[in-house]
């Protein structure tokens, strides 16, 4: 959350926020050596590697007593870059499962549960009811404007009118669509959706998408007609 908020990628373009910068990237430090002592039951090898990198030498730091007191690290300390303490596994599968998390895509297909295989295809498939749907709040919603994230290669920013209000939402369809392509179009929104946020932009919603099986195609799920922002879909 902290590193969210303050964004320190962003810092270490401004020439003029340098101070900023160092005092963020010093309470990160300071919190990565509290933790290393208190993982220190359970994950015996990793605190000194932790340590390592942080180039802390001094024992008195590592202790209990250490992590009462903030801001032991001392100024000036070098920190070493290292081999990942925590490398990653299966890298592809992982990003795939981010993807996931930021498209803002709604998969119309109807999937069977593999774990419910031995059951009759009558049998498998999942209902839900009227009050379910009814739980959605979805809305046309006209793309103001669209923008690419910077810095990422499949994060869209979209500007919505959603006629009493205006919202704002982070969409993983940079690779389908030029933020040009969007602008003006009336497209699906989910919109009692719990804010998150990507990159340190807070999405208000999720607009509707479908996609293939491995997602190389993708289409934004828009309306035929033209219908006033805000119209409720039911």
């Amino acid at each position: 959350k902290y590193i969210d908020e303050t964004m320190p990628w962003v810092l270490a373009k401004d020439k003029s926020k340098e101070g900023r910068l160092g005092t963020v990237l010093y309470n990160l430090a300071e919190c990565i050596r509290i933790i290393s002592v208190l993982i220190l039951p359970f994950m015996p090898n990793t605190p000194d590697k932790i340590r390592d990198q942080l180039g802390i030498k001094e024992g008195a730091l590592n202790t209990w007593q250490s992590i009462l007191k903030w801001g032991a690290i001392p100024a000036g300390t070098k920190t070493n870059k290292g081999d990942p303490i925590f490398p990653r596994i299966e890298e592809d599968f992982k990003a795939e499962e981010t993807d996931k998390r930021v498209n803002v895509e709604c998969d119309l297909r109807v999937k069977d549960d593999a774990k419910n295989k031995k059951a009759k295809d009558a049998d498998s498939e999942k209902y839900i009811t009227i009050d379910d749907f009814a739980k959605l709040d979805l809305r046309v919603a006209q793309v103001v404007k669209a923008e690419k994230v910077e810095g990422t290669d499949k994060l869209l920013k979209l500007e919505l009118d959603v006629g009493t209000e205006q919202r704002q939402v982070v969409t993983g369809i940079a690779q389908y669509y030029v933020p040009e392509e969007l602008e003006g179009k009336k497209v699906i929104l989910l919109a009692n959706l719990k804010p998150a946020k990507f990159r340190g932009i807070e999405s208000q919603g999720m607009i509707l998408a479908a996609s293939d099986k491995k997602d190389k195609e993708l289409a934004v799920l828009t309306i035929d007609k033209d219908l006033p922002a805000g119209l409720k879909v039911t």
